[in-house]
């Protein structure tokens, strides 16, 4: 046998063995490992499924706080109007008392000069009459005009009687309010603490939820905040949110383009809430005025939609409202805007569809923040405490609905308060 043949014969039966014991070890490892690989996607799977429910539980969990918060709000309001009435009540007396003490100072001013003369008439009236001799016909006619004067007299200290009365009666009902105002205070302060936790408890749960739309809200606003006029405030509003829409559609078509497929289905998402970054909002494009906007605030309407105003006719309606009155969303939508703004102070503005904004200033404090979704009737803020009664000028919150940055009358849009 040739020697090659032989090294050839030792070299197999050296390795046979090791290739027999080889395969079976490979195939465990491709079994292990196959088992590995749908072990992951199994887990996986189960994450995205738990991500799903819990997406969706904290949706529902949003959506149930927002539903308590507007519960808690519409309590409160009702503790509002008791107050906005007792207010009410005061100022006009309050008004009733300054107009009769001011009569009270007129009448005594004009009294004044004579009250020598009703004095010495009254201890003295022969010797008065008596005391400048002059011809009868002269002394009838002193007479008679004494007696006239006497019933001018009469009269004009029974008005003042009348006066001193009514401001006496004003200032008893007004301390006998007083106590009521108080009560409804207390009512109203417990409500609005109960309130205020509650909007402090679901700011986290919000935060989270919100990130995304917090992000194009922000960029938004700071866009905004740049602007010089409310009319410029909501452009730059409107032209971010274009950008962000073009720059989701932008990442869709690169992501399609890569066959990144999950990429793309995230980045159609935020194509989506940028075209429609209120989600449910109460305002459908197209519409017509009907009631669809609740009235932000409890009080009354000091200036409507055209009266004239320093800066020409209101583009918007003005409310006198109860002292720290809690002012709520008009409509459902999102906060594109909460900060401070030129001469308007703390300014919100809510995106309520259908190209529609609701513009709101007059604030004291906020409880909404950037990017929050909005549920109608939802708190916003309060409004300034002031004093029923007083001379001081009160507090007013300011209401503008604008569509496409143009203001529009809200009138037909607010339903009635029954």
């Amino acid at each position: 046998m040739p020697i090659n043949l032989l090294r050839l014969l030792l070299v197999l039966a050296l390795t046979l063995p090791g290739m027999a014991f080889a395969a079976p070890d490979k195939e465990a490892e491709t079994r292990k490992a196959l088992r590995d690989a749908e072990r992951r996607g199994a887990e996986q799977q189960a994450a995205r499924k738990q991500a799903t429910e819990a997406a969706a539980n904290a949706a529902a969990e949003l959506l149930r706080l927002a539903g308590e918060r507007v519960e808690a709000a519409a309590k409160l309001r009702i503790a509002e109007t008791a107050i906005q009435d007792i207010a009410t009540r005061i100022d006009g007396l309050a008004q009733r008392q300054r107009e009769a003490e001011q009569r009270v100072q007129v009448r005594a001013k004009a009294l004044q000069p004579m009250l020598p003369l009703i004095e010495r008439l009254s201890l003295y009236p022969a010797e008065t009459l008596l005391a400048v001799p002059a011809p009868p016909e002269d002394a009838m006619r002193g007479i008679l005009v004494l007696q006239g004067l006497s019933r001018q007299i009469e009269r004009e200290a029974e008005a003042l009687r009348r006066d001193q009365a009514e401001a006496e009666a004003s200032a008893a009902e007004l301390r006998a309010l007083q106590p009521l105002l108080a009560a409804a205070e207390t009512v109203r302060r417990r409500q609005s603490d109960a309130l205020d936790q509650a909007i402090e408890q679901s700011h986290a749960e919000q935060a989270a939820a919100e990130g995304r739309a917090k992000e194009a809200a922000t960029r938004a606003a700071m866009a905004a905040s740049r602007a010089e006029s409310l009319k410029g405030a909501l452009a730059a509003i409107e032209a971010q949110r274009r950008a962000d829409e073009a720059r989701a559609r932008e990442d869709e078509e690169r992501a399609q383009r890569d066959r990144r497929e999950a990429e793309a289905e995230m980045a159609r998402e935020r194509g989506a809430a940028a075209a429609r970054p209120t989600g449910a909002g109460t305002i459908p494009g197209g519409s017509a005025g009907h009631g669809q906007l609740q009235p932000p605030v409890i009080g009354v309407v000091v200036t409507r939609w055209g009266d004239p105003t320093d800066a020409g006719p209101a583009t918007g309606l003005s409310y006198h409202a109860p002292p720290g009155a809690r002012v709520i969303s008009p409509c459902a939508g999102r906060v594109v805007f909460a900060e401070p703004f030129r001469s308007y102070g703390l300014l919100v503005i809510a995106d309520c569809g259908g190209g529609y904004h609701a513009v709101l200033s007059g604030f004291d404090r906020l409880n909404i923040k950037l990017g929050q979704k909005l549920v109608a009737g939802e708190p916003l803020g309060t409004m300034p405490l002031w004093e029923p009664g007083s001379t001081a000028r009160r507090p007013a919150l300011y209401l503008e609905l604008r569509h496409d940055g143009t203001p529009v009358n809200p009138g037909p849009w607010l339903r009635s308060v029954s």
